[in-house]
């Protein structure tokens, strides 16, 4: 375990004169297909929001394209991986519920924990953010939680509760008072030493006695990032900064380490590099007898994290046979996780409860162009 120092207790009084007002937390997640049924709409609403902003692909051909990746997906899941069902959801909602307890152990009955995916019903963003209204929440916590890249990922659950919040608007005054938002936690110290601590652990438990510490390769696998997304900022930054501050932590011990990107095999987008078995490759190259594949861009396991890097560890012992490989689990609903994931949200918690609530009334905008103060200096 690391210990980390006690945070202090959120200053706020919960028996305060507010106390009708409450936080609803909103955990956001892809959400994955738990009846194969599901493929071509799930596929659809991921090019819709992700592939929309980096592919040159005209939109009439999301839906018949949505229906021949469900093909591959059928292919993949059931056939090459005797009926896999994605673990995520059932993990999301572990997630999800220990995140709650130790928040309501500090807020009481003041919060209540959400969770909204991407691209599945019966939790769609738009479906939730309607019952948050109905269960009368006028301040949401939005949390993207799944992927550690922030801006790329987060932006479009961002864009999904924005469109569910024009959607849930009356006429006159907005329901919602209040949001605040947590981009990613890619650099927030606890998550950085427990990925590390996690690649020790195992290492401890099953290399050590057999492997030298130079000959251990570790392949922290990020989330994989198109280089060119028409303009918007893709996460690589983040990306980046997570590998450097987990790589640090071991690379004194174990010299080999290499980034490695879940790239989806898109033709032609230009994907970060190296990709996970090119890492695992090059440090094989290096004199790597054992590989560890550690996914540290992802906090809840999910396709990507199972059958992607099933399929390259395949791929790698089919050349190098006598390499030992090792498939890491992502943080999922490790206790000293959830508690963490609870402690980065108390501030903003705080925050929406100490502030007053703010009327805000979208049909007084004009939607034209605002001329500042400031035009006189102009010259």
């Amino acid at each position: 375990m690391v210990a980390t120092p006690e945070k202090q207790q959120p200053s706020v009084n919960l028996e305060s004169e507010s106390g009708g007002d409450r936080v609803a937390v909103l955990l956001m997640g892809y959400g994955e297909v738990e009846s194969y049924e599901d493929f071509a709409n799930y596929n659809e609403q991921a090019l819709n929001l992700l592939t929309a902003k980096f592919a040159p692909v005209p939109t009439w051909i999301y839906p018949p394209l949505a229906k021949l990746l469900a093909i591959f997906d059928l292919h993949e899941w059931s056939h090459q991986h005797g009926n896999f069902v994605s673990p995520h959801n059932h993990i999301f909602e572990h997630q999800r519920v220990g995140i709650e307890k130790n928040l309501q152990e500090t807020w009481g009955d003041r919060i209540k924990v959400f969770k909204a995916f991407n691209f599945c019903a019966p939790y769609l963003p738009d479906q939730v953010i309607a019952e948050i209204k109905a269960e009368g929440f006028d301040k949401i916590l939005i949390y993207p939680l799944l992927v550690v890249d922030s801006i790329f990922t987060s932006g479009i659950a961002v864009e999904q509760v924005n469109a569910a919040l024009n959607h849930t608007a009356d006429d006159g005054e907005h329901w919602l008072k209040g949001s605040r938002y947590i981009p990613s936690f890619f650099n927030e110290p606890a998550y950085i030493d427990i990925m590390a601590q996690m690649v020790e652990e195992k290492i401890a438990e099953e290399l050590t006695e057999t492997h030298l510490p130079s000959q251990i390769g570790i392949v922290l696998m990020n989330h994989g990032c198109p280089h060119k997304a028409k303009g918007f900022t893709s996460g690589i930054t983040e990306s980046e900064a997570l590998y450097e501050l987990v790589r640090a932590k071991l690379i004194n011990k174990y010299p080999l380490i290499s980034v490695g990107w879940l790239n989806h095999d898109t033709p032609l987008i230009e994907w970060t590099q190296p990709n996970a078995q090119l890492a695992a490759k090059n440090l094989i190259d290096l004199g790597a007898k054992a590989i560890v594949m550690m996914p540290i861009g992802f906090a809840t396991e999910n396709h990507e994290t199972i059958l992607d890097v099933d399929h390259i560890i395949h791929h790698l012992q089919h050349k190098h046979k006598d390499v030992t490989y090792v498939q890491m689990p992502c943080v999922n609903d490790r206790p000293e996780f959830l508690k963490m994931a609870a402690d980065w949200a108390n501030p903003q918690i705080e925050a929406l409860l100490a502030e007053t609530a703010n009327a805000v009334n979208p049909s007084l905008a004009s939607g034209g162009h605002s001329h500042d103060a400031h035009h006189h200096h102009h010259h």
